[in-house]
């Protein structure tokens, strides 16, 4: 299709599931503040007043787990009394060993998969323009929360973007859904959604007299975070990438170290793709890649650029082979993955932030 509606969602810090995904890349930015070789797969599940921290660390890093959880929500915003049960064993033996052939001096990847990385001319951050603005508002939603008390830590936002010929034209329809204290009223709520947040980030260019807003549709969201729903690491991988632009792969990020390929393949995969387009090799290109455990190197890269490549595919795989180094011990120095940089990344998306080693851009050779 060239002429389409395309609808992508994000979450703000205090919906439960991204609660977790904060716990988790808190917990990882512990260990590697402490050990920088650490290998963690810690996550958390959330349902009203119990959080349960369970999984595999390897890690020297001497780490409260409970403290760590409870403090990661009081940032959030909430204040209630929170029960954690902490599960953490140590790493499969068979697993760390895989990791890191001593012989050979290299990093194997910490599991077998695939990962893909996506990026297109629609926005300067070279993201879909449908995760960018939900993004963009889940962002102004939780700065105006935390200055106005009527309005609580969970909340959602949703954009659907007209598509003619494939560029990206106008937004079709914004919805904000937010938690709210019990005396707002929702003409209160709507106001302060369509001044505060809507209309300061969202680019009027691209918002017009049929533009739809649907600021909380259900009507009242008093209950909300892990009160209203249950929570766990890693169930928001498709608002975490791109929006459901671009295919994911099989792993969430939050809570693996950087030898977990899931997250730093997907990373670099991003990396190179945002490089391609932002080289005008492409106006969008999609990278996967496919390790096996304990193994340095990829199994197999693959390249996509749906047609809109100034050379054909097979070409530009040549050339990204000769600009990038797809091993693992590679991926992690050049991006510098081994630093606690993870808790940024649990909100708002992995991919876009400039902050970001993986979305610098660099002048490619060809």
């Amino acid at each position: 299709m060239k002429d389409y509606i395309f609808t992508s969602e994000s979450i703000t810090e205090g919906h439960p599931d991204k609660i977790c995904d904060m716990i988790a890349d808190s917990i990882l930015d512990a260990a590697l503040s402490q050990d920088a070789n650490a290998k963690m797969a810690v996550e958390a599940t959330i349902k009203d007043d119990f959080v349960l921290v369970y999984g595999e660390a390897n890690t020297s890093a001497i780490i409260d787990y409970a403290a760590i959880a409870k403090a990661t929500i009081k940032t959030i915003g909430y204040d209630e009394e929170y029960t954690v049960v902490v599960k953490v064993n140590k790493q499969s033996s068979e697993i760390n060993s895989a990791v890191v052939n001593q012989s050979a001096g290299e990093v194997g990847a910490g599991d077998q998969g695939i990962m893909f990385g996506y990026a297109c001319n629609d926005t300067n951050e070279y993201m879909p323009a449908p995760i960018y603005y939900a993004h963009l508002l889940a962002r102004q939603l939780t700065k105006v929360r935390r200055a106005n008390p009527l309005l609580k830590p969970d909340g959602k936002t949703q954009v659907s973007v007209e598509y003619k010929d494939d560029k990206a034209i106008r937004i079709d329809t914004i919805v904000v859904s937010t938690q709210h204290a019990k005396e707002a009223t929702q003409g209160q709520i709507r106001e302060i959604i369509m001044n505060d947040v809507i209309l300061p980030c969202i680019d009027t260019n691209m918002i017009d007299e049929n533009t739809k807003f649907l600021i909380n549709p259900s009507g009242s969201f008093i209950v909300g975070g892990s009160f209203g729903d249950s929570g766990t690491t890693g169930r928001k991988i498709v608002v975490d990438t791109y929006g459901g632009m671009g295919r994911i792969g099989g792993g969430c990020f939050s809570s693996k170290d950087p030898t977990k390929v899931d997250r730093s393949a997907a990373y670099y995969s991003r990396y190179v793709a945002k490089n391609v387009v932002a080289n005008k090799l492409a106006q969008k290109c999609e990278i996967q890649v496919a390790y096996a455990i304990g193994k340095s190197h990829p199994v197999s890269i693959c390249v996509d650029t749906f047609g809109t490549g100034v050379k054909a595919d097979e070409e530009l795989l040549d050339i990204i082979k000769a600009n990038f180094n797809f091993e693992v011990g590679n991926i992690l120095n050049e991006l510098e993955l081994r630093n606690p940089i993870y808790f940024r990344t649990a909100c708002y998306g992995h991919f876009g932030d400039p902050a970001f080693s993986w979305e610098t851009v660099k002048q490619m050779k060809f």
